[in-house]
């Protein structure tokens, strides 16, 4: 091992940036901490403008080269990216683990898996990417896609490389060099993974890496004016001052943001499957940014509604995320900890009632948490916490049930749960949200639109839709006269 090496329980992993196929220290670095046990995993490079600028430099080096490599050798080295990928899921997932507290289980039987998924998918989608030629009064249009160039990614912690790779995959498949910034509160497979790709073939400089704080390393990268595209997920707040420098250089943004989402349960659902829903919510320790933290349910069922959940909810079983029987592990960081119990605390003087959890456990455990008696305009029903608290309300028919869910800033999901198939397309015709889920959640199909409606985003990416972001689309309008035949 050497200064600028963690060793993540077996698993070598650099602290260092990974720019232009190189490794490159800094000055400073900060420190990156366990949420399972609260222990120093290590110091990490904590780059700022020069780093930030390095990567920039090297990405738009390597621009022109990746960009006019043909398509089918670009999905060549994707495909061998997610070879590399799922040969090292295992490692993997125990650094992630580590690192921001998901349960192990989880990473290796779902969310590395689709870390390949995402490469495999993009690469695919990138040969079979086109738009038939269509006539304009005799002339021939023809739609292409062009690579944009560099673009900067910036990412969360909750599901950090999955969702990181929910973006690389599909700049790199269209054709631009891509500079990540992985959330600094869990870095490591993110470094982890530009060794991976570099082993498979990737080009120098087509993947970077430049670790740091929003603040430095981030602003330094969204404000440089050789990036021409911006993909970001986390907080509005943080959006607004991307979407700021962002419009100083006209270049285009995807925000996807928080959530607020509600899951309505109808008095005709499955009663079983909907709470089987409810404590679904939970998953991650609430740290999803598409949970249906907002549960409405019909009046004349919640008190049978709320039984049964609670004696679901109350069998989960937290604790060690690395243990096979864990269901729910730690949330990621002291600092989110303090904000979830604040707005907990804040719930109760407001006069919310706790049906189950309310409270905090050892290190950075917080109990599964349900609040009823909470009013529509109330803090815990409007923003979001990120952390496992639901709350709990009830309408007596599907006017008011719309009324409510679409009653805050927010605009990301929603879940249904009904038993009249009717009533499922008037009510999802009528909720604003990207994505809505009906009997069921977490359906999730790249070939979709995903974002979010209001506060909870900009854009929609998946599919075509990923292409259309990452491209300049251009039409090549060609006559149909003035053509001399070579033969």
């Amino acid at each position: 091992m050497s200064e600028h090496t963690l060793n993540v329980a077996g698993v070598t992993v650099d602290t260092r940036h990974w720019i232009g196929g190189e490794r490159v220290a800094s000055a400073d670095t900060f420190v990156d901490v366990s949420p399972i046990d609260g222990s120093v995993l290590g110091e990490i490079a904590r780059g700022t403008t020069a780093e930030a600028s390095a990567a920039v430099a090297a990405a738009r080096a390597a621009f022109p080269g990746w960009a006019a490599t043909a398509r089918a050798e670009r999905a060549r080295i994707l495909h061998a990216v997610a070879d590399a990928v799922e040969k090292r899921i295992e490692d993997l997932s125990i650094v992630e683990t580590h690192d921001n507290g998901a349960l192990l289980r989880s990473h290796r039987r779902g969310v590395m898996p689709r870390v390949a998924h995402n490469f495999r998918f993009f690469a695919d989608w990138l040969v079979g990417l086109g738009h038939e030629d269509f006539d304009t009064r005799g002339h021939t249009n023809h739609v292409s896609w062009d690579p944009a160039g560099p673009c900067v990614l910036i990412t969360p912690w909750n599901a950090p490389l999955m969702l990181a790779t929910w973006k690389i995959a599909p700049a790199l498949a269209a054709g631009n060099t891509v500079i990540l910034k992985p959330a600094e509160w869990a870095p490591l497979t993110a470094s982890l993974f530009a060794d991976i790709a570099a082993e498979a073939g990737l080009p120098a400089g087509v993947l970077n890496v430049v670790q740091g704080y929003g603040a430095e390393a981030g602003n330094a990268l969204v404000s440089h004016p050789d990036v021409r595209r911006i993909s970001f997920t986390g907080s509005v707040p943080t959006a607004k001052t991307i979407a700021a420098a962002a419009a100083a250089n006209l270049v285009p943004a995807s925000f996807e943001l928080g959530g607020k989402s509600p899951l309505l349960v109808f008095a005709d659902a499955d009663l079983d499957l909907a709470v089987d829903l409810a404590v679904e919510q939970y998953d991650n320790a609430g740290q999803v940014c598409l949970a249906a933290t907002r549960i409405l349910v019909e009046e004349t069922i919640a008190q049978e509604f709320t039984r049964r959940f609670t004696e679901k909810a109350s069998a989960l079983r937290q604790g060690d995320p690395r243990d096979e029987t864990t269901d729910i592990g730690p949330n990621i960081h002291t600092r989110q900890l303090e904000k979830i119990d604040g707005f907990v605390q804040r719930a109760l003087t407001a006069g919310a009632r706790v049906v189950i959890g309310g409270r905090r456990g050892e290190g950075q455990y917080y109990a599964p948490t349900l609040l009823t008696d909470v009013a529509q305009d109330s803090e815990i029903v409007q923003e979001e916490v990120f952390g496992p608290v639901l709350t709990l309300q009830t309408f007596t028919d599907e006017d008011e049930a719309v009324r409510l869910a679409n009653d805050t800033r927010f605009g990301l999901a929603a879940t249904v749960a009904t038993g009249d198939r009717g009533r499922a397309a008037r009510v999802t015709d009528r909720l604003v949200a990207g994505t809505v889920w009906v009997n069921c959640f977490f359906v999730r199909d790249l070939q979709a639109p995903f974002g979010g409606s209001r506060h909870s985003g900009v854009g929609r990416e998946g599919g075509t839709w990923s292409f259309d972001f990452y491209c300049d689309l251009k039409n090549t309008v060609s006559a149909p006269k003035g053509w001399r035949d070579h033969g």
